[in-house]
Protein backbone atom coordinates (compact mmCIF):
# COMPACT_ATOMS: atom_id res chain seq x y z
CA UNK A 1 0.00 0.00 0.00
CA UNK A 2 1.06 3.38 -0.80
CA UNK A 3 1.73 6.30 1.83
CA UNK A 4 -0.85 8.41 -0.28
CA UNK A 5 -3.23 4.98 0.41
CA UNK A 6 -2.09 5.03 4.30
CA UNK A 7 -2.56 8.43 4.67
CA UNK A 8 -6.18 8.25 3.17
CA UNK A 9 -7.01 5.10 5.50
CA UNK A 10 -6.31 7.49 8.29
CA UNK A 11 -7.73 10.50 7.04
CA UNK A 12 -11.63 8.01 6.98
CA UNK A 13 -10.35 6.59 10.43
CA UNK A 14 -9.87 9.97 12.42
CA UNK A 15 -14.01 10.78 12.48
CA UNK A 16 -14.95 6.88 13.14
CA UNK A 17 -12.97 6.90 15.85
CA UNK A 18 -13.96 10.42 17.20
CA UNK A 19 -17.25 9.83 16.98
CA UNK A 20 -16.79 6.88 18.83
CA UNK A 21 -15.78 8.52 21.88
CA UNK A 22 -18.03 11.19 21.07
CA UNK A 23 -21.13 9.02 21.68
CA UNK A 24 -19.17 7.67 24.65
CA UNK A 25 -18.68 11.48 26.07
CA UNK A 26 -22.53 11.86 25.26
CA UNK A 27 -23.60 8.89 27.34
CA UNK A 28 -26.09 10.80 30.41
CA UNK A 29 -25.44 8.01 32.40
CA UNK A 30 -21.45 8.57 32.64
CA UNK A 31 -21.82 12.42 32.68
CA UNK A 32 -23.15 11.85 36.48
CA UNK A 33 -21.29 11.93 39.88
CA UNK A 34 -22.04 8.82 41.82
CA UNK A 35 -24.51 10.51 44.12
CA UNK A 36 -26.23 11.77 40.78
CA UNK A 37 -26.82 8.35 39.60
CA UNK A 38 -27.42 6.93 43.05
CA UNK A 39 -29.94 9.66 43.41
CA UNK A 40 -31.64 9.09 39.82
CA UNK A 41 -31.69 5.30 40.40
CA UNK A 42 -33.17 5.69 43.52
CA UNK A 43 -35.84 7.65 41.80
CA UNK A 44 -36.63 5.54 38.42
CA UNK A 45 -36.25 2.46 41.61
CA UNK A 46 -39.33 4.38 43.66
CA UNK A 47 -41.43 4.56 39.83
CA UNK A 48 -40.96 0.59 39.67
CA UNK A 49 -38.65 1.24 36.39
CA UNK A 50 -36.69 -1.55 37.69
CA UNK A 51 -34.51 -2.27 34.19
CA UNK A 52 -33.92 1.61 34.25
CA UNK A 53 -32.92 1.94 38.03
CA UNK A 54 -30.29 -0.42 37.79
CA UNK A 55 -27.79 1.36 35.06
CA UNK A 56 -27.77 4.09 37.39
CA UNK A 57 -27.16 2.10 39.99
CA UNK A 58 -24.06 0.24 38.83
CA UNK A 59 -22.68 3.36 37.47
CA UNK A 60 -23.17 4.68 40.90
CA UNK A 61 -21.12 1.77 42.06
CA UNK A 62 -18.52 1.53 39.36
CA UNK A 63 -17.94 4.82 40.27
CA UNK A 64 -17.46 4.55 44.11
CA UNK A 65 -17.33 1.06 44.82
CA UNK A 66 -15.94 1.44 48.60
CA UNK A 67 -18.05 4.76 49.15
CA UNK A 68 -21.66 4.13 51.84
CA UNK A 69 -23.13 5.56 48.40
CA UNK A 70 -21.36 3.05 46.48
CA UNK A 71 -22.28 0.05 48.85
CA UNK A 72 -25.98 1.21 49.11
CA UNK A 73 -26.09 1.60 44.99
CA UNK A 74 -24.63 -1.92 44.64
CA UNK A 75 -27.62 -3.14 47.24
CA UNK A 76 -30.40 -1.63 45.67
CA UNK A 77 -28.84 -2.73 42.31
CA UNK A 78 -29.66 -6.30 43.72
CA UNK A 79 -33.37 -5.34 44.55
CA UNK A 80 -34.10 -4.15 41.60
CA UNK A 81 -33.04 -7.77 40.00
CA UNK A 82 -35.50 -9.33 43.26
CA UNK A 83 -38.50 -7.32 42.73
CA UNK A 84 -38.40 -7.44 38.71
CA UNK A 85 -38.61 -10.98 39.17
CA UNK A 86 -38.80 -14.19 36.38
CA UNK A 87 -36.07 -16.71 36.78
CA UNK A 88 -33.21 -15.28 35.62
CA UNK A 89 -33.53 -11.91 37.25
CA UNK A 90 -33.63 -14.17 40.71
CA UNK A 91 -30.91 -15.86 40.03
CA UNK A 92 -28.81 -12.55 39.27
CA UNK A 93 -30.37 -10.78 42.39
CA UNK A 94 -28.80 -14.20 44.38
CA UNK A 95 -25.54 -13.27 42.35
CA UNK A 96 -25.44 -9.59 43.31
CA UNK A 97 -26.61 -9.97 47.05
CA UNK A 98 -23.56 -12.78 47.10
CA UNK A 99 -21.20 -10.12 45.86
CA UNK A 100 -22.30 -7.28 48.46
CA UNK A 101 -22.00 -9.82 51.31
CA UNK A 102 -18.55 -11.37 50.04
CA UNK A 103 -17.59 -7.32 49.45
CA UNK A 104 -18.55 -6.46 52.98
CA UNK A 105 -19.12 -9.51 55.30
CA UNK A 106 -19.07 -6.31 58.49
CA UNK A 107 -22.30 -4.17 56.64
CA UNK A 108 -24.92 -3.24 58.70
CA UNK A 109 -27.20 -4.43 56.09
CA UNK A 110 -25.66 -7.88 56.29
CA UNK A 111 -29.16 -9.89 57.86
CA UNK A 112 -31.20 -8.54 55.43
CA UNK A 113 -28.84 -9.43 52.82
CA UNK A 114 -28.68 -13.12 54.12
CA UNK A 115 -32.69 -13.05 54.16
CA UNK A 116 -32.56 -11.84 50.57
CA UNK A 117 -30.60 -14.39 49.20
CA UNK A 118 -32.73 -16.87 50.69
CA UNK A 119 -36.04 -15.16 49.36
CA UNK A 120 -34.17 -15.24 45.90
CA UNK A 121 -33.67 -18.61 46.18
CA UNK A 122 -37.43 -19.50 47.51
CA UNK A 123 -39.21 -17.78 44.62
CA UNK A 124 -37.62 -20.17 42.48
CA UNK A 125 -38.92 -23.13 44.31
CA UNK A 126 -40.00 -25.93 42.30
CA UNK A 127 -43.31 -27.47 42.56
CA UNK A 128 -42.64 -31.10 45.16
CA UNK A 129 -42.89 -33.46 42.38
CA UNK A 130 -39.89 -31.77 40.59
CA UNK A 131 -36.43 -31.44 41.14
CA UNK A 132 -35.53 -29.47 45.16
CA UNK A 133 -32.38 -28.93 44.87
CA UNK A 134 -32.90 -25.06 44.55
CA UNK A 135 -35.42 -25.57 47.83
CA UNK A 136 -32.85 -27.51 50.22
CA UNK A 137 -30.57 -24.22 49.25
CA UNK A 138 -32.98 -21.92 50.17
CA UNK A 139 -33.84 -24.03 53.59
CA UNK A 140 -29.78 -23.23 53.94
CA UNK A 141 -29.81 -19.87 53.34
CA UNK A 142 -32.58 -19.00 55.38
CA UNK A 143 -31.12 -21.79 58.44
CA UNK A 144 -28.10 -19.37 58.11
CA UNK A 145 -30.21 -16.28 58.85
CA UNK A 146 -31.35 -17.32 61.85
CA UNK A 147 -28.13 -19.02 63.33
CA UNK A 148 -26.33 -15.73 62.42
CA UNK A 149 -28.33 -13.19 63.19
CA UNK A 150 -31.00 -14.77 65.71
CA UNK A 151 -32.08 -11.37 66.74
CA UNK A 152 -32.44 -9.60 63.32
CA UNK A 153 -35.43 -7.56 62.16
CA UNK A 154 -36.07 -10.72 59.34
CA UNK A 155 -35.73 -13.55 62.39
CA UNK A 156 -39.65 -14.09 61.96
CA UNK A 157 -40.14 -14.16 58.72
CA UNK A 158 -37.02 -16.22 58.02
CA UNK A 159 -38.89 -18.86 60.62
CA UNK A 160 -42.11 -18.37 58.16
CA UNK A 161 -39.71 -18.83 55.02
CA UNK A 162 -38.48 -22.13 56.77
CA UNK A 163 -41.53 -23.93 57.47
CA UNK A 164 -42.67 -23.38 53.90
CA UNK A 165 -40.18 -24.52 52.72
CA UNK A 166 -39.28 -27.26 54.27
CA UNK A 167 -43.30 -28.43 53.64
CA UNK A 168 -42.48 -28.08 50.48
CA UNK A 169 -38.96 -30.25 50.78
CA UNK A 170 -41.58 -32.70 52.52
CA UNK A 171 -44.18 -32.99 50.05
CA UNK A 172 -41.35 -33.94 48.15
CA UNK A 173 -40.25 -37.10 50.00
CA UNK A 174 -44.60 -37.92 50.33
CA UNK A 175 -44.88 -38.02 46.33
CA UNK A 176 -42.24 -40.35 45.99
CA UNK A 177 -43.07 -42.34 48.94
CA UNK A 178 -46.71 -42.63 47.67
CA UNK A 179 -45.82 -43.22 44.14
CA UNK A 180 -43.70 -46.38 45.88
CA UNK A 181 -46.81 -47.38 47.42
CA UNK A 182 -48.88 -47.26 44.40
CA UNK A 183 -46.38 -49.18 42.30
CA UNK A 184 -46.06 -52.28 44.97
CA UNK A 185 -43.05 -50.92 46.92
CA UNK A 186 -44.12 -50.89 50.39
CA UNK A 187 -40.74 -51.38 52.06
CA UNK A 188 -39.56 -48.74 50.27
CA UNK A 189 -42.25 -46.13 51.15
CA UNK A 190 -41.84 -46.93 54.34
CA UNK A 191 -38.30 -45.84 54.01
CA UNK A 192 -39.63 -42.75 52.57
CA UNK A 193 -42.31 -42.19 55.08
CA UNK A 194 -40.23 -42.75 58.08
CA UNK A 195 -37.20 -40.62 56.54
CA UNK A 196 -40.01 -37.78 56.70
CA UNK A 197 -41.15 -38.04 60.12
CA UNK A 198 -37.75 -37.97 61.14
CA UNK A 199 -36.63 -34.84 59.50
CA UNK A 200 -39.75 -32.68 58.99
CA UNK A 201 -41.25 -33.05 62.22
CA UNK A 202 -43.24 -29.87 61.93
CA UNK A 203 -44.81 -30.43 58.36
CA UNK A 204 -48.05 -29.61 58.47
CA UNK A 205 -49.76 -32.66 56.74
CA UNK A 206 -48.23 -35.31 58.67
CA UNK A 207 -51.59 -36.88 59.30
CA UNK A 208 -51.21 -38.18 55.55
CA UNK A 209 -47.97 -39.60 55.98
CA UNK A 210 -49.00 -41.32 58.68
CA UNK A 211 -51.98 -43.13 57.29
CA UNK A 212 -49.90 -44.04 54.15
CA UNK A 213 -47.51 -45.30 56.53
CA UNK A 214 -49.87 -47.27 58.28
CA UNK A 215 -50.90 -49.12 54.98
CA UNK A 216 -46.97 -49.44 53.50
CA UNK A 217 -46.47 -51.16 56.91
CA UNK A 218 -49.41 -53.71 56.44
CA UNK A 219 -48.16 -54.18 52.85
CA UNK A 220 -44.77 -54.99 54.04
CA UNK A 221 -46.22 -57.90 56.69
CA UNK A 222 -45.35 -55.64 59.52
CA UNK A 223 -49.19 -55.78 61.19
CA UNK A 224 -47.70 -54.46 64.74
CA UNK A 225 -45.83 -51.48 63.23
CA UNK A 226 -48.86 -50.68 61.20
CA UNK A 227 -51.42 -50.76 64.16
CA UNK A 228 -49.00 -48.85 66.44
CA UNK A 229 -49.21 -46.27 63.78
CA UNK A 230 -52.77 -45.95 62.79
CA UNK A 231 -53.10 -45.39 66.85
CA UNK A 232 -50.44 -42.87 66.46
CA UNK A 233 -52.84 -40.91 63.86
CA UNK A 234 -55.67 -41.21 65.94
CA UNK A 235 -54.34 -39.97 69.43
CA UNK A 236 -52.32 -37.35 67.56
CA UNK A 237 -54.81 -36.31 64.85
CA UNK A 238 -58.28 -37.35 65.97
CA UNK A 239 -60.06 -34.79 63.29
CA UNK A 240 -58.16 -35.86 60.55
CA UNK A 241 -59.83 -36.85 57.54
CA UNK A 242 -57.88 -39.68 57.13
CA UNK A 243 -59.09 -41.60 60.88
CA UNK A 244 -61.97 -42.63 59.65
CA UNK A 245 -60.39 -44.64 56.46
CA UNK A 246 -58.19 -46.60 58.97
CA UNK A 247 -59.42 -50.32 58.86
CA UNK A 248 -60.49 -52.41 61.77
CA UNK A 249 -57.24 -54.43 61.63
CA UNK A 250 -54.04 -53.87 59.40
CA UNK A 251 -54.74 -55.99 56.39
CA UNK A 252 -53.12 -55.85 53.02
CA UNK A 253 -55.22 -54.02 50.13
CA UNK A 254 -54.90 -54.01 46.87
CA UNK A 255 -55.77 -49.99 46.30
CA UNK A 256 -53.31 -47.09 46.96
CA UNK A 257 -55.68 -45.45 49.69
CA UNK A 258 -54.87 -41.81 48.78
Amino acid sequence: MTRRSLALVAALLVPLVGGCRSGAREDPILQLSAAESLAEGKRLLAAEKYAQARKYLLHAFEVEPNSAGGREALLLAADTLYLEGGEQNLIQAEAKYRDFQNRFPTSDRAAYVQFQIGRSLSRRMERPDRDQSVTAKALVAFEDLLRLYPTSEYAAQAREEVRRVQDNLAEHEFVVGHFYLRYGLPLAAVSRFEYLLASYPEYSQLDKVLFHLGQAYARSQKPEQSTATYERLRTEFPDSPYVPQVPAAPQVRAGDGR
